[in-house]
């Protein structure tokens, strides 16, 4: 009896302590930077708020991908992989397609950035 509950709480501790699930995805839309476009989804994306976002990308805040369907991506820099990320501070309130890991954890959904076309 003592080892089925040992197993039992081993195993309910594995399941919390284990990553988050990823899938490779393709995503394409407008890069913003997420302190604006969180704070003001009106105003905070489109050619307007170029010269804001990309003021706000090069100081180093979150960058999200807005999709036409109004779904947004949290973009998170591959350790391995910094390139296709850093790429992006470049690109304010341009249309991109990323490619990476798809990443959900609390609520948040992500991805992992792999490429940028």
């Amino acid at each position: 009896m003592k080892g089925s509950l040992l197993l039992l709480a081993l195993g309910a501790g594995l399941l919390v302590v284990a990553p988050p699930v990823s899938a490779a995805e393709t995503v394409t839309g407008e890069v913003v930077d997420m302190a604006c476009y969180m704070a003001h989804p009106e105003t905070g994306h489109g050619p307007s708020h170029r010269k804001c976002a990309d003021t706000c990308l090069k100081k180093g805040m979150p960058i999200g991908l807005l999709t036409d369907d109004k779904k947004v991506y949290l973009l998170l820099e591959d350790h391995e992989n910094p390139k296709p990320y850093a790429q992006l501070k470049e690109k304010a309130a341009e249309k991109v397609t990323v490619e990476g890991d798809k990443v959900n954890e609390g609520g948040v959904q992500g991805l992992v950035v792999g490429a940028v076309k």
